[in-house]
């Protein structure tokens, strides 16, 4: 099986091609400037004319804040750029698998969300999120866009990565503590996305959510990192009111991720054993 991998340098994207041979795929990587999804029609010339079984788009714009004050170039990464290639795919009749998020939700109540609950961004980088997962099912081709929260791996930046560098600066860090969602490791989103693209359309497509488990607030994400790392470094939770942001953040980040397990037996993740890897890997480095 033949993959074409949009994104390279990425989180995900670094994971997906470290496990890819294992599952017996082989890929090719695009990243710009090659592929420019600011551009989306050259973007899908550039696809049409590859040749690949399977299309997995890991590019995406993830500035948050900054996408308040860039909404057009968001909008191309995050949503015209992944459709345009999303419609050469169904014209190829192949598979296409797209990363979106949790921030497509307005974080209201505690309860997990559905595939099937209202969506209703906070700001631009969600409402972008959001588009290109409409015009990714409106291509018409098989797909399966996975919703995924909190990232964080051994490359690139993250809050893993950060939090190790502020707790060794810093004996004290208040952390907002009213935000709620999963943790999950690039390398189980990797894998299951390889996992769908193996089962192929064969299995149910569309929309899925993957997050690690259990819940946690990223106050108690940052007390499982200085746990598994030795750090020596307290935390003081906080409300998300005390740290304000140019771009409104979801309260209740939680998915439900039944759908995935039932339909492509991918069962939620431990993220902090994902953790413990993940440490093991920054220290090895």
């Amino acid at each position: 099986m033949k993959a074409l991998l949009l994104g390279r340098d990425g989180q995900v994207a670094t994971e997906f091609l470290r496990r890819a041979p294992a599952y017996g795929i082989e890929v090719e990587a695009l990243e710009v400037p090659e592929l420019d999804f600011t551009n989306p029609e050259g973007a899908a010339e550039l696809v049409r004319g590859k040749d690949c079984d399977v299309i997995v788009n890991a590019a995406a714009y993830t500035a948050v804040d900054k996408a308040e004050e860039q909404q057009e170039l968001a909008q191309l990464i995050n949503a015209d750029g992944p459709g345009a290639v999303a419609k050469v795919a169904a014209e190829k009749g192949i598979p296409f698998l797209h990363i979106s998020t949790d921030y497509v939700f307005d974080g209201a109540g505690d309860a997990r969300f559905t595939t099937e609950d209202a969506t209703g961004p906070l700001g631009v980088y969600g409402a972008t999120k959001l588009d290109g997962e409409r015009q990714v099912a409106e291509a018409g081709g098989w797909h399966a866009i996975l919703r995924t929260s909190w990232v964080f791996s051994a490359h690139g930046g993250n809050y893993v990565k950060t939090m190790l560098r502020l707790g060794a600066e810093r004996d004290k860090l208040t952390i907002v503590a009213d935000q709620v969602g999963g943790p999950t490791s690039a390398a189980d989103i990797a894998e299951a996305l390889l996992t769908i693209a193996k089962n192929g359309p064969e299995a149910e497509g569309g929309l899925f959510h993957f997050a690690g488990a259990p819940d946690a607030s990223w106050a108690d994400f940052a007390r499982e990192i200085f746990a598994q790392s030795g750090t020596e470094c307290a935390v003081e939770d906080i409300p998300t009111s005390a740290y304000p942001t140019p771009a409104a953040r979801p309260l209740n980040s939680r998915l439900d991720c039944s759908r995935l397990e039932r339909t492509h037996g991918i069962a939620q993740p431990d993220w902090k054993a994902a953790l413990a890897d993940v440490l093991a890997e920054l220290k090895a480095s």
